[in-house]
C-alpha cells in the first residue's frame, strides 16, 4: 500500500471553485479571483461544478463515497481559487492574478503544486503570452505547474486525429502539460490509448513539443454539487452511489489533476528524506518512469502514460545534499513496475525540448534539473549527452505530417483527406475549429473551457 498520499503538500486548484458540501477533504482554503483581485472566501461556491470534480479527483479522502472514489493525493491540502463562472468561462487576467497570488504567498499557503485544468487558444508566442509568463515565473520559484493540454485533438464528429491543438498555457515550456488516456476502465495498460479528443503537439508559433505526458482522463467519476450547471444540464453524467452525488466526465481537465496528485505524492516521498525536488526534476522523473503507448507518436503522448509507482519510487530514492553532477540515488531503482500483474518496463526517456534524451541521466543531479533552467534549453547539456531523433522534424514528423514539414513562421501539414493543418488553423473537412476567434465564440482574453460535447456518452469539458 502506498503511504505517499500528498500529506504536507499544498496544491492550488485554480478553477471554478469548490462546494465542499459534496466533497470530503482533509484540508482546504478558499479564495476568489473573479473580481480583479484575490480575496479570501467562505467557499462552497462552484456554480459550474468543474472545480469540485477536479478537486475530488485530486484530493478527495474518499469518505463521501465509502472509499470508492478517492483522490490520487488524498492527504494533500487544497488551496482553491475561483476564476471561472457558472458557465465555465472567465478571464485570463483573473487566472494570472490567481497564479501570481499563489506564488507570492506560496510559503504561507504551503503550496508546492498548481493545477490548471483550463486554457485558451494560443494567440501569440510563448515568450510574450502573459498567461505563459505567469506559469514560467511560478516554476522559476519552485512551484510545479500542471496544465491540461486541451481537447482539440480530433474532429468532434468523426474523431479523426488532428495535430497542433495544444492550448495556452499548455505551451509553457516548464509546465507539465498533460494529455488524456482512454483506459476502457481496466487496470491493465495493454488496452490504453490516447483519447481522440486529447490535444496533440506541436504548439502554435513556437513548434514546442507537447504534451509532456498523458494520464487517465476518460470516464472519470468524481464529486459534483447538485446545484451546478453541469449537474443540472447533463443528467447523463450523473452517477448514483450512496447518498452523495457523483459525476462522470472526460477531458484533459480530468487527466491534469491525476498528475497533480501524483506530483504531490512524489513531493511527500522526497521530503521524507529531506529532499526538495525542483519542477524540472519532477517532470523528468514522471517522463522517465512513464510507460510508452504502442504505435503512438511523441507529439501525441509525450514521454508516455504516467506511472505513479515508478515516479514515487524515483522520488523516494533521491538522497539530500548531492552535489551537481553526482549520482543522487540513495538506493538502486529498477526501471520497471508491476501493473495489473504485468511487469512493464519504463520508457526511460526524457523529452527535452524537441529532442529525446536516452540513458540514465535521471540518476544524476544534473544541471538541467536546477531552478530557472528553461526546459528544452540545450546549453545546459553541452556535449554531455547524445541527442535522439527530433520529435518534430525527424522520422516521426514525416509519419505525422507527410513529407511537407515547414519549420519557420508556419507549420504546414499535408492533407490526408480528412484534415489539414495549415498556417494558423486546423480545418476538419469544411469546418474551421481553430484559429478564427469567432468560430470559438470567445474574446481574446477569455478562458474558454466551458464548451461541452458528448464523447462516448460522457461530457468533455473543453
Amino acid at each position: 500500500t502506498n503511504s505517499n498520499v500528498g500529506t504536507g503538500v499544498g496544491v492550488a486548484v485554480i478553477d471554478s471553485g469548490l462546494d465542499q458540501n459534496y466533497l470530503s477533504l482533509d484540508s482546504v482554503d478558499y479564495y476568489d479571483a473573479t473580481n480583479g483581485t484575490v480575496v479570501a472566501s467562505a467557499g462552497r461556491a462552484d456554480g459550474y461544478g468543474h472545480g469540485t470534480h477536479v478537486s475530488g479527483l485530486l484530493a478527495s479522502n474518499g469518505l463521501s463515497s465509502g472509499g470508492t472514489y478517492k483522490g490520487v493525493a488524498s492527504g494533500a491540502k487544497l488551496v482553491v481559487v475561483r476564476v471561472l463562472d457558472s458557465n465555465g468561462q472567465g478571464f485570463s487576467s483573473d487566472v494570472i492574478n490567481a497564479i501570481n497570488y499563489v506564488v507570492k504567498n506560496r510559503v504561507a499557503l504551503g503550496v508546492k503544486v498548481i493545477n490548471l485544468s483550463l486554457g485558451h487558444p494560443i494567440y501569440e508566442p510563448a515568450a510574450t503570452d502573459p498567461l505563459v509568463i505567469a506559469v514560467q515565473n511560478a516554476v522559476d520559484q519552485g512551484v510545479v505547474v500542471v496544465v491540461a493540454a486541451g481537447n482539440f485533438g480530433g474532429d468532434p464528429t468523426t474523431h479523426a486525429t488532428g495535430y497542433a491543438g495544444i492550448t495556452s498555457p499548455g505551451n509553457a515550456p516548464n509546465a507539465i502539460t498533460v494529455g488524456a488516456v482512454e483506459t476502457y476502465q481496466t487496470d491493465a495498460r495493454s488496452d490504453d490509448v490516447v483519447a481522440w479528443y486529447s490535444s496533440r503537439g506541436p504548439t502554435w508559433y513556437d513548434g514546442f513539443q507537447k504534451p509532456d505526458v498523458v494520464a487517465p482522463g476518460s470516464h472519470l467519476v468524481s464529486n459534483i454539487n447538485t446545484s451546478s450547471m453541469l449537474y443540472k444540464n447533463y443528467p447523463g453524467g450523473i452517477v448514483k452511489d450512496g447518498f452523495m452525488p457523483f459525476f462522470r466526465m472526460s477531458g484533459t481537465s480530468m487527466s491534469a489533476p491525476v498528475v497533480s496528485g501524483i506530483v504531490a505524492d512524489m513531493l511527500q516521498a522526497a521530503s521524507a528524506n529531506g529532499v526538495t525536488l525542483t519542477p524540472n526534476a519532477v517532470k523528468a522523473m514522471l517522463q522517465y518512469s512513464a510507460i510508452a503507448l504502442a504505435n503512438t507518436d511523441t507529439l501525441t503522448q509525450g514521454a508516455g502514460e504516467v506511472n505513479a509507482a515508478g515516479a514515487i519510487a524515483l522520488a523516494s530514492a533521491i538522497r539530500p545534499s548531492t552535489k551537481t553532477g553526482q549520482s543522487w540515488l540513495a538506493v538502486g531503482v529498477t526501471p520497471s513496475s508491476s501493473i495489473a500483474g504485468e511487469s512493464l518496463t519504463w520508457g526511460q526517456r526524457i523529452v527535452w525540448g524537441d529532442r529525446i534524451v536516452w540513458g540514465d541521466q535521471i540518476f544524476t543531479n544534473d544541471p538541467a534539473w536546477a531552478l530557472r533552467v528553461v526546459w528544452g534549453d540545450r546549453v545546459v547539456w553541452g556535449d554531455r549527452i547524445v541527442w535522439g531523433d527530433s520529435t518534430v522534424w525527424g522520422i516521426n514528423a514525416e509519419e505525422v505530417w507527410g513529407n511537407r514539414v515547414v519549420w519557420g513562421d508556419s507549420l504546414v501539414g499535408r492533407s490526408d483527406g480528412t484534415r489539414v493543418v495549415w498556417g494558423d488553423r486546423i480545418v476538419w473537412g469544411d469546418r474551421v475549429v481553430w484559429g478564427e476567434l469567432k468560430s470559438l465564440g470567445v474574446a481574446p482574453l477569455s478562458v474558454s473551457w466551458g464548451n461541452l460535447e458528448r464523447a462516448n456518452g460522457d461530457l468533455v469539458v473543453k
